[in-house]
């Protein structure tokens, strides 16, 4: 699918076919979405340019992601699509950036594209008509997605947090399932906070590269967003570690809760093994079938072995009662 943009005074304005866009006089966003081979070659005699592949897009060499080819600046950055389904995949996205005109390509449907063309289109939407300001609204719709997703997951965390070291009184058996659905939990979160930092590590060199090409009389326009642009990145990067060793703490703590659970299953069958040993050391005595045992024929002896067995089980409880092994 293609999308074509004009930027119209302070809004963006999108057209209806790509012909109407005149890449020489309007500053134009050219929005290509999972791009047939037809629609990649329209783009390309359009503009006289190439358009890379996802193939192209997937490459993590920073020479195949950050170059120059014919004119047109090249710049691929790597979001994360699919956070809501608790799937999240890497997506690919590419900037092109060839005289007035911005060409972005991408495979996946992405949200910040769809903020961004909201918020666009709408008056005060677009602050400098260049497809290198442009370039960075995107940008800072990706970082604001970024940041959505980290506090979302920072809440997800909270939340593992207490149900793992809560004082809920449940059986062992409740008590293991849930911490064994908090490990899975807490991989699954961590497989996005990793997905999360390598997106904005790409943002950050996608960023300084951009941050060379923009010429002299326009950096004085962006400069300010671009230097902002950077706070917030490293900002989430911080954010970033410190959910990051947090995780770790709770995978590590969780880990640690089912092997006190165990331990605790495993001593009560110790427990329970000490404790019937002395009557068993009774009873096995009185069961033997030598001639001359004197007490099998006393009136009280059977009694008194009974009374003799519950003392022997009952004295080992009270020891550890004592000792505060129970």
């Amino acid at each position: 699918m293609i999308r074509v943009f004009k930027v119209d005074g302070d809004r963006l304005k999108e057209l209806e076919k790509i012909s109407d866009l005149n890449p020489e006089t309007d500053t134009g966003w050219i929005d290509l979405v999972s791009p047939s081979a037809v629609e990649d070659n329209a783009v390309e005699d359009f503009l006289k340019i190439s358009v890379p592949t996802k193939e192209d897009m997937q490459e993590i060499e920073p020479s195949n992601r950050l170059y120059d080819e014919d004119g047109a600046d090249y710049m691929t950055m790597t979001a994360v699509a699919q956070v809501h389904l608790d799937d999240p995949v890497k997506a690919p996205v590419t900037f092109i950036i060839f005289k007035n005109t911005l060409v972005t390509i991408h495979y996946s449907e992405l949200m910040s594209f769809s903020q961004y063309i909201i918020k666009a289109q709408k008056k005060n939407g677009v602050s400098v008509a260049s497809p290198h300001a442009l370039m960075l609204d995107i940008t800072e719709s990706f970082i604001n997605r970024i940041a959505d997703s980290l506090e979302a997951l920072g809440n997800e965390i909270d939340q593992l947090s207490s149900d793992i070291f809560g004082s809920k009184k449940i059986t062992i058996k409740r008590k293991t399932n849930m911490l064994q659905i908090a490990i899975r939990k807490v991989g699954a979160k961590g497989d996005l906070l990793s997905l999360i930092r390598e997106s904005l590590t790409t943002i950050t060199r996608m960023m300084l590269h951009h941050s060379l090409l923009v010429a002299a009389p326009e950096q004085k326009g962006i400069k300010f967003k671009m230097n902002s642009l950077n706070r917030d990145v490293i900002a989430l990067n911080d954010h970033a570690s410190f959910m990051s060793n947090k995780m770790t703490f709770l995978l590590e703590a969780t880990l640690g809760m089912i092997n006190l659970e165990q331990n605790q299953i495993i001593k009560i069958f110790s427990i329970a093994a000490v404790v019937f040993l002395p009557p068993t050391l009774v009873a096995s005595v009185y069961g033997m079938n030598f001639q001359h045992m004197p007490e099998l024929n006393e009136m009280y002896g059977y009694p008194i072995a009974l009374a003799l067995m519950v003392a022997s089980a009952i004295l080992p409880l009270l020891y550890f009662k004592k000792k505060g092994w129970l």
